[in-house]
């Protein structure tokens, strides 16, 4: 498979996840030669300087964005799927999307052939089956298949594909062959009259097939044909040429007429010999059997010759019919006669060729009398039709006391037919959905009790633009008036198909319609649907049910063995087949699920029962029965075979001898020691597919693992293990003998559907199903270095404490709407004083204390006491929301929306906690206010002073809003400045003196969105250029070291997100454009260790973080982004448990050094001391070079060094006079001596 891209295979030099899910090269090395993807340059953030540093969120998974391709995309859960592979880090990667599921593949010459219950298939319409070309990514549809397909073998030295299912193609029903000249090929018995579940081929080359049918055969007509009248009676009708004579001239005048009678009102007349036509159009389509005409008399006028069009394809319709004056079958087509013999009360035509239309003509060309004219028209056909609109039923004068009909309730409206066969309701419920919030029960019109097929076809979604809204319906029913199989089960059906489909509902007896019973088929909404659709409303759509009168051999009971060298099928000795005669041995209603074949046996798994086997067994190739211990207590629904181990998957929990308990809906059995053992203690739930697959759980070794998808929510408890919470999937690692949720070491996240796999030529792996994977599992926190890593605490997953679909983050209208819906880890702070390394964790949350018990919402990793956990205790409500944490001192300030008690003292907003005694302090006084929250906490550089920001309007009994100070000296409230007001969604100190707060605020209660506080002057002014931003800021960091350059993030009015940069000077825009959807939680400059394209905005060296859920046009969302100042790329992708996107909410660090470049060289401190011992040097050397040059100068002008003894300068000034003293200074300087 080759897919354009610059490198085959990529590695990251500084990814240093040695545990994580990576595949060794080897695993990959053929594969990445044929599927090769762009591999992403490193970010290359440089956090040496930054000392620890953690990332939270709400996620379950995270990875650093490598590969094109990778996403954070949710699995689906609408029942599409995807045809996937693997990334060289081995996350899945979709190579194409099909709007339902794709249920099997096999490789036929070059080719993978596709098959399942999709109608669309990478964008193709494809219903049920089509070509996959892994040179060119080319999907080719195979046409003609309408219905399902379950299963394919491909038989490349037949030139043929075997393809079973729940379908009709050519002339075959359910079972078929495709050949390698590109066309259908129908097998010797024309399929079978029910689906088939799996086909093999058996070690003696024969082809087996396994499914739920009774016998060869194919859908036959009723006994009595042309049983069922089309409506003709809400068409349009209109006529060319027809007379003005009143009373004669109406065209509708003939339809629901049947006994013939001329006269006004009756009958239809074309003007006076004139050529003319009887037009109907539907807005429904149908395949008409027979055309009853009546011919007129009045007047001696009537048709004698005329033709059939059928629209829309324009064509003129071939009948036959019998002369009613020779009695003789003949055949017309342009010119077909009519008799003018007035004993002939009616005449029928038959359709030799049976074409959809949705309209037609009869167009007269010759006439009896004066001109051509009609008394009826009528129109059967044998589809058995139960319309959502009873406008399409059978009309009221249709010779049944039992004609098919349709009632609906709710808010049901008509969708115009677009693409589909006819027009149909649908209905808009809002969320969640309650199962009696529509309805439609269908009631047919059968003519005959018999072994029926039952089909519900659903309108593609394309056509009316709502995949998106819909959904899962359910499908029920009363087949008969008594009996054991009287009711139809309910099934859960997708509507989300693009194009036309119909779902198999049922194949078996129906009892004909009466006046004491009517078959019904009821269609409602599946209630809730709120996570697996976006939006407020589910849409739900109801077209027709059909039935469809089965023929069949009978003598067959789940199983068939065919030989492809035998040109026909001898019905009378399907009891020389061993399969044939095992399924003979089997109860009644018995169905094969699964067939696997080895070199000496075929396993058939199902839900059976003999008097030796239950629901599995194997033939050996003497077509001996191998009982496998007597089989399991319940139904097998898939097989995987490896190497001598069976892993069989279902909903059973022991044998059938009861000789293995515990066995959970999945299972192993031991070929070689004939022997069943279970997984753990299995799942609660069916078990309905086993994929095997790889993943590196250790440095070097690609592990072997299955994955199992079904329908159960918990891993059962075994051993040491207790039970695991999941979402219908799971992973069983077997060397480790346990479940990948068990393994106390790093291991990926995966979550989704597995349907099959197929492995192509090497080592490549082709996987059906709709995955979520991400390289680490972690919740809600991880560590960051070269790549992410694991806290040692254990967070449970924020999906089962949040049922929110936004990932934790909203648009911030304001701090109560934030903080309603946010779940998981929301800050983290870093405290080692006095030797002490403690991490805190804070956010809407539920963890494990290492005591046992349970924490709320703040934890803390003892790192120098054995990685201790431990949390607040009970004091604090469980309720509690921390969205920012600061240490001051030994002292954390934590703030949010947070609620209890502590020390005795209500708290409102804000915690004081001693980490070094982990205790709570005595508390500030609460915080007061309509919903108080807190949303940042800031210690004032060189201070002890806490700022703590949000929305609030007191402090205790101090009015201070919006933002308070709290001295830890003093213990006391105080209020910086007077003039602020609004909402705070963060805060920076600038400076030692200058802080930014910004939000939804008000200065002297004119509005702003960003704010500036002099600690110095105590007052509060409006950011210069704030009235630029044109929206409330949610986030803000320092733009450089200096901070008087910073970056902000917020919501304009029409909620889009903005990125902006003041420069010191004014405001630039950033020219990015991200989705509406776009949440920014936080903005974190980083140095980076290489370089990009300087811009106006961001220097070469440095890169912008955005954290939160950023919608990135033609990416999709990403959990973090780097902005470089041109353009924005994804950095870090997240998941939750659940298959739903995550979120990252902020970095935070041990060191608030992100300006500080590092080098491997000498620190800085040293290089300016040096520098500075280097330039004192150099000014005493200049000194002394002075020195020395004027001491030579002085030296040639005749200086001589003056006397150093020391004398009695006092006594020498007592013996000279004054006046000699006085007149030598007038005179002049003597000259130099001269030598």
């Amino acid at each position: 498979m080759k897919i354009s891209s610059r490198h085959s295979f990529a590695t990251r030099s500084n990814f240093s996840m040695s545990s994580s899910w990576l595949l060794t090269l080897a695993t990959f090395s053929s594969f990445s030669h044929a599927i090769t993807f762009n591999s992403i340059p490193d970010a290359g953030l440089d956090t040496r300087q930054l000392g620890r540093v953690g990332i939270a969120g709400d996620f379950s998974g995270i990875s650093l964005y490598q590969y094109e391709g990778q996403t954070e995309q949710p699995f689906n859960t609408n029942g599409s799927e995807q045809l996937l592979t693997r990334l060289p880090n081995g996350l899945f990667v979709s190579l194409l999307e099909a709007d339902a599921s794709i249920q099997t593949m096999c490789s036929f010459q070059g080719q993978v052939i596709l098959g399942g219950n999709f109608t669309s298939l990478g964008g193709v319409q494809s219903p049920g089956i089509a070509s996959f070309d892994p040179n060119t990514s080319k999907v080719t549809p195979i046409a003609n298949l309408s219905g399902q397909v379950n299963s394919l073998f491909c038989d490349d030295a037949a030139d043929k594909v075997y393809v079973g299912g729940s379908f009709r193609a050519a002339d075959s029903t359910n079972a078929i062959t495709w050949l390698a000249s590109k066309n259908w090929a129908s097998l010797p018995f024309a399929g079978f009259n029910g689906p088939v579940n799996s086909i093999t081929k058996a070690p003696s080359g024969h082809i087996v097939f396994g499914g739920s049918f009774t016998g060869l055969g194919n859908t036959s007509t009723p006994r009595t044909p042309d049983g069922q009248i089309i409506n003709l009676s809400t068409a349009t009708i209109q006529a060319d040429s027809g007379t003005s004579t009143a009373g004669f001239s109406d065209p509708k005048n003939i339809v629901c007429k049947t006994d013939g009678v001329d006269g006004s009102g009756n009958t239809w007349l074309l003007a006076d010999n004139t050529a003319g036509a009887w037009k109907a159009t539907f807005n429904f389509g149908f395949e008409p059997t027979k055309l009853r005409l009546w011919n007129t008399h009045q007047d001696g006028r009537g048709t004698k010759k005329w033709r059939f069009t059928a629209q829309p394809i324009n064509g003129i319709m071939n009948f036959t019919y019998i002369d009613p004056a020779t009695q003789q079958n003949l055949t017309c087509t342009s010119e077909c006669p009519l008799s003018d013999d007035p004993s002939v009360k009616f005449q029928d035509f038959h359709f030799v060729n049976r074409i959809g239309m949705n309209a037609f003509s009869i167009d007269v060309s010759a006439w009896y009398g004066n001109g051509g004219g009609l008394n009826g028209v009528e129109l059967f056909q044998d589809d058995i039709f139960a319309f959502a609109i009873n406008d399409f039923n059978e009309p009221s004068c249709a010779n049944t006391s039992t004609p098919s009909t349709a009632t609906a309730t709710g808010p049901w409206s008509t969708t115009t037919s677009g693409q589909s066969n006819s027009q149909y309701l649908s209905a808009e419920l809002s969320k969640p959905v309650a199962s009696d919030a529509a309805s439609v029960v269908f009631y047919p019109d059968i003519r005959e009790s018999g072994e029926y097929i039952i089909k519900l076809y659903t309108p593609g979604c394309l056509q009316d633009n709502t995949c998106s809204t819909r959904g899962q319906v359910n499908v029920s029913g009363t087949l008969s008036a008594s009996g054991t199989n009287r009711t139809l089960a309910s099934r859960i059906l997708y509507q989300t198909n693009e194009f036309d489909k119909y779902d198999q509902l049922h194949i078996g007896s129906v009892d004909a319609s009466s006046s004491s019973f009517r078959p019904s088929i009821t269609l409602t909404p599946v209630p809730g649907q709120a996570q697996s659709i976006p939006g407020d409303n589910f849409v739900m759509v109801a077209q027709r049910v059909g039935f469809e009168l089965l023929n069949s051999t009978g003598g067959l009971n789940g199983l068939f063995e065919y030989d492809p060298s035998s040109a026909t099928i001898d019905t009378s000795n399907f009891s020389s087949s061993a399969f044939v005669k095992l399924g003979s041995s089997f109860s009644n209603n018995s169905a094969v699920a699964s067939l696997v074949a080895t070199s000496d046996r075929t396993f058939v798994g199902g839900n059976f029962t003999s008097d030796n086997v239950q629901n599995i067994v194997a033939i050996d190739n003497n077509g001996q029965t191998i009982a496998l211990d007597g089989g399991l207590n319940g139904e097998v629904l898939t097989m995987h075979l490896d190497g001598n181990q069976l892993f069989v998957g279902g909903r059973f929990n022991n044998t059938r001898q009861g000789s293995t308990s515990g066995l959970g809906n999945v299972a192993v059995y031991d070929s070689t020691a004939n022997k069943w053992t279970s997984l753990g203690a299995g799942v609660d739930g069916a078990v309905i597919s086993i994929v095997s697959t790889t993943l590196n759980l250790s440095s070097s070794t690609a592990e072997d693992v299955l994955t199992l998808t079904g329908d159960f929510s918990h891993l059962l408890a075994f051993g040491s293990n207790t039970a695991v919470e999941v979402s219908g999937f799971a992973i069983w690692v077997k060397s480790q003998s346990n479940w990948l949720q068990n393994l106390n070491t790093t291991v990926p996240l995966v979550s989704g559907v597995l349907s099959t796999s197929l492995a192509l030529s090497g080592n490549e792996t082709l996987y059906a199903g709709s995955i979520s994977s991400q390289l680490l599992q972690a919740y809600g926190a991880a560590t960051f270095s070269d790549g992410f890593g694991k806290f040692p605490i254990n967070i449970q997953p924020s999906a089962s404490i949040s049922n929110s679909s936004t990932s934790g983050l909203s648009k911030r209208a304001s701090l109560l709407n934030s903080t309603a819906t946010i779940s998981g880890v929301v800050t983290g702070a870093f405290y080692e004083n006095d030797g002490r390394n403690i991490t805190i964790l804070g956010g809407h949350f539920v963890a494990n204390a290492s005591n046992g018990s349970t924490i709320y919402n703040l934890a803390l990793i003892d790192g120098a006491n054995s990685n201790t956990v431990t949390g607040l205790g009970t004091e604090i409500s469980v309720d509690s929301v921390f969205l920012s944490l600061a240490v001051q001192g030994d002292n954390l300030y934590a703030g949010g929306r947070v609620n209890g008690t502590a020390q005795g003292s209500d708290v409102n907003g804000l915690i004081s906690y001693n980490l070094a005694s982990k205790s709570f302090n005595n508390q500030p006084p609460a915080l007061v206010g309509d919903n108080v929250t807190v949303s940042s906490v800031n210690v004032r550089p060189d201070s002890s002073d806490v700022y703590v920001g949000g929305s609030f309007d007191r402090a205790g009994s101090l009015p201070c809003p919006s933002v308070c100070l709290f001295s830890t000296s003093t213990n006391q409230w105080n209020r910086p400045g007077f003039e602020l007001g609004g909402d705070v969604n963060s805060m920076m100190w600038s400076s030692k003196t200058v802080l930014f707060a910004g939000g939804n605020l008000t200065i002297n209660d004119t509005a702003t969105y960003l704010a500036s506080y002099d600690a110095s002057g105590n007052h509060w002014t409006a950011f210069s250029g704030a009235s630029d931003l044109p929206g409330p800021v949610i986030a803000l960091t320092a733009a450089n070291g200096g901070g008087d350059e910073v970056w902000v993030a917020g919501t304009e009015p029409n909620g889009s997100t903005y990125l902006m940069k003041y420069d010191g000077s004014s405001w630039k825009t950033a020219a990015v454009a991200l989705d509406q959807t776009s949440v920014v939680s936080s903005l974190q400059m980083f140095t980076i260790t290489g370089s990009h394209d300087s811009s106006d905005l961001i220097a070469s060296d440095q890169v912008l973080l955005l954290t939160g859920s950023i919608g990135i046009p033609g990416f999709g969302t990403a959990s973090s982004a780097i902005f470089n100042g041109t353009t924005v790329q994804p950095f870090a992708l997240t998941s939750k448990i659940d298959g739903t996107t995550g979120s990252i909410s902020r970095i935070f660090v041990e060191k608030d050094n992100f300006f500080a470049t590092s080098s491997s060289g000498m620190p800085r401190v040293f290089v300016a001391l040096i520098g500075l011992a280097i330039s004192l040097g150099i000014m005493v050397l200049i000194v002394l070079a002075g020195l020395a040059l004027d001491r030579y100068r002085k030296k040639r002008e005749g200086y001589i060094p003056a006397p150093t003894s020391m004398f009695d300068r006092g006594s020498g000034i007592q013996r000279i006079p004054p006046h000699e003293l006085l007149h030598s200074l007038n005179q002049g300087r003597p000259g130099a001596p001269t030598v």
